[in-house]
């Protein structure tokens, strides 16, 4: 659950989420992102779901 940043209000199912990796660090690992849209107060909003090092 993620919350709203204009009211405070918990928002429980995301709208949409996927999967992102950055770039590799000096040791050459990536960072594997995923990532929720949320959709309140007629804004939408990101957040971060889980973050791991592939």
């Amino acid at each position: 659950m993620a919350k709203c940043p204009i009211c405070g209000k918990e928002v429980k199912s995301p709208k949409k989420t996927w999967k992102m990796a950055g770039k590799p660090d000096k040791k050459g690992k990536r960072t594997q992102l995923t990532i929720a849209l949320y959709d309140c107060c007629g804004k939408t909003f990101r957040e971060v779901l889980d973050k791991k090092k592939i």
